[in-house]
């Protein structure tokens, strides 16, 4: 489980969002930072029973800088107010299909499974994989306990038919997805409870049906 301190941290962080507060906080960054980084050890340590590959990276590789890239950005806060770590075969830039765990307390926690906006010939690879299996595709999503839990499809989608395809195509709604992934709403008493892990790890075991399909696109 996170320790209190970690979503204090981010709470602070969020209403001091700037280079002063935080050189003057450093220390309670660090603990934060390592707090969550052996949270998400603690997951990776029960998802490579499902993934083996996963074995092959370490959570501090996973996890994403707090310091934001503002070049281009209108919003010139220099941290982000959270923690997010990405973990896929393939590691953290790969294209793989991964679980992603973010932690952004007041409501803005959660967990996603799934590919992101995939470039375009991954993308292209996903879609033939829908084309060709899309009835072990429904299989995937209509399981009952998924539906339960992931009742709709993050990202966006084409207004236009993808090209190769033609709007009488079963999966012609997949097919338009920009990005086929999934999630769910984590509470801060989530992340900090007993049963944390178990309850990641369970809800992640539940996304892996389709992140293995996701995957067998790319193999």
């Amino acid at each position: 489980m996170l320790q209190q301190a970690t979503i204090d941290f981010l709470k602070k962080l969020e209403k001091n969002n700037n280079k002063e507060w935080f050189d003057k906080n450093r220390k309670l960054y660090e603990a934060a930072k390592a707090d969550y980084e052996a949270f998400v050890t603690a997951v990776y340590a029960e998802l490579t029973k499902l993934e083996p590959r996963l074995a092959e990276h370490k959570a501090k590789d996973s996890i994403f800088r707090i310091f934001r890239d503002v070049r281009f950005a209108k919003d010139k806060s220099p941290y982000k107010a959270n923690f997010g770590a990405y973990m896929s075969r393939g590691g953290k830039k790969s294209p793989d299909a991964g679980y992603y765990m973010h932690l952004q307390p007041g409501g803005k926690s959660f967990l996603a499974g799934g590919m992101w906006m995939p470039e375009g010939p991954v993308l292209k690879k996903v879609r033939q994989e829908l084309d060709y299996n899309f009835k072990e595709f429904q299989g995937i999503i209509n399981k009952a306990s998924f539906k339960k839990l992931f009742n709709k499809w993050e990202g966006e989608t084409l207004k236009t038919i993808p090209q190769g395809y033609t709007a009488d195509n079963p999966a012609i709604e997949f097919l338009k997805m920009k990005s086929v992934i999934v999630s769910i709403p984590m509470d801060d008493a989530d992340y900090t409870s007993k049963t944390a892990v178990s309850k990641v790890v369970k809800l992640f075991t539940e996304m892996k049906p389709l992140v293995d399909f996701l995957n067998r696109s790319l193999d």
